[in-house]
């Protein structure tokens, strides 16, 4: 499986941006999908997931501005973000599970959200 991320980009705080990610290989055989985003000079951390029988899970810090989304039929990845933050600013990478959201088994090389006062 590849996962290819887009739609990374500079907002200013308030500001929208949608991330995308292309997944190719074998498609068909991922579990679970996620996002993960990571700061510079901080861990990588968990922002969402998308399972295969749709239910959707979101951290704490994004839950009611971040929207995961997954089209199964173009084998892609969506992550609409609002109301956009400064701590939101990271490297955004896509993930994809085969047997459990807590295990990733493909990453993509990422795609970078910066946040500006």
């Amino acid at each position: 499986v590849q996962l290819v991320e887009s739609g990374g980009g500079s907002v200013q705080t308030g500001g929208s941006l949608r991330l995308s990610c292309a997944a190719s290989g074998s498609p068909s055989s991922i579990y679970c999908m996620s996002w993960f985003r990571q700061a510079l000079g901080k861990e990588r951390e968990w922002v969402a997931s998308h399972k295969a029988h749709g239910r959707t899970d979101y951290a704490n810090s994004v839950k009611g501005r971040f929207v995961i989304s997954r089209d199964r039929a173009e084998n892609t990845l969506s992550l609409q973000m609002n109301s956009l933050k400064p701590e939101d600013t990271g490297m955004y990478y896509c993930a994809a599970s085969l047997r459990t959201c807590g295990i990733t088994d493909y990453w993509g090389q990422g795609t970078q959200v910066t946040v500006s006062t």
